[in-house]
């Protein structure tokens, strides 16, 4: 080595100083792996600059992204017993719950707020994938709703943010019982006339693809939004056929009439504002 490299660079740090440099200073897109600054990707609602993949955000980003000036109120949600089978696996039920309220601040996969979309009340159901997979158990099935009582109360439209893996295994028949129930929330709103649209993200599948997720009044997805039932390789082994490309992604679903809409991220915002202005015109002009 020579000296430059053993005296003079040690010098010149010591002089200056070291300066540290965050962790989460860049951010690799997992789809094209091109490296991004991190307020640059915040600026752009985690949307790759490059690609154009959807990221996938925190609760608390969408409900900032979703209403007006960012600001929103959230509500607390009924309680629900824990561990009502007292299931364990390699861990046991209570401590993969707490383990998930560490790691994301929330109590459990679903957050209900309320405030306005372009100046016109509405309230917001957020799905959370990073809380043991978004899966629906009993504490969903009360966000849903709630989040739908509050819609009627407000006279307000109602907007799912999906995002699941499906059923949450740990509680057995309980969770699969969430689906009629938000079934049955979802008429509330909707035999008050008010809207109730639904916002498919990355990844929405399972029981909550065979539930509320699919009775909106208007579907709308992110991007490239894995959308389905079951795995596309379950399906391939249960009909015996290869599936098309990209066949559960939401662009396929939008032309084959599954799917409304295919909105960026950027526009969600003012493209549920539009909506929601239309679906909530209650006087219209009586004919000459």
């Amino acid at each position: 080595m020579s000296w430059l490299t053993e005296y003079v660079r040690p010098k010149i740090r010591t002089l200056l100083g070291r300066r540290e440099v965050p962790e989460n200073l860049w951010i690799q897109c997992p789809s094209c792996q091109q490296m991004m600054f991190h307020a640059e990707l915040e600026k752009a609602q985690k949307v790759c600059s490059s690609c154009g993949h959807h990221m996938r955000p925190s609760v608390d980003e969408r409900l900032r992204w979703t209403f007006d000036e960012g600001a929103f109120t959230r509500i607390e949600l009924p309680k629900v017993p824990v561990d009502p089978l007292r299931f364990r696996d390699s861990q046991k039920y209570p401590d993969r719950l707490k383990n998930a309220r560490e790691k994301t601040g929330n109590e459990d996969a679903i957050i209900v707020a309320h405030g306005t979309i372009s100046g016109q009340r509405a309230v917001a159901a957020v799905m959370d994938f990073e809380f043991m997979g978004g899966s629906m158990g009993a504490a969903v099935g009360e966000g849903i709703v709630a989040a739908a009582r509050l819609a009627v109360l407000q006279d307000a439209p109602m907007v799912v943010f999906t995002a699941s893996g499906g059923a949450r295994m740990q509680e057995g028949a309980v969770s699969l019982m969430q689906m009629p129930r938000t079934i049955i929330a979802s008429r509330l709103v909707k035999e008050k006339g008010l809207p109730f649209i639904v916002v498919l993200t990355d990844p929405t599948t399972g029981g909550v693809t065979a539930s509320f997720a699919m009775l909106g009044d208007i579907q709308i997805a992110e991007p490239g939004a894995l959308i389905g039932f079951a795995g596309a390789r379950v399906i391939e082994q249960t009909v015996r056929e290869k599936l098309p490309e990209g066949f559960q992604r939401a662009e396929y679903l939008h032309e084959h009439g599954i799917v409304d809409l295919v909105v960026k991220r950027g526009d969600m915002a003012a493209t549920l504002g539009q909506i929601i202005s239309l679906l909530r015109v209650k006087d219209l002009p009586k004919a000459a």
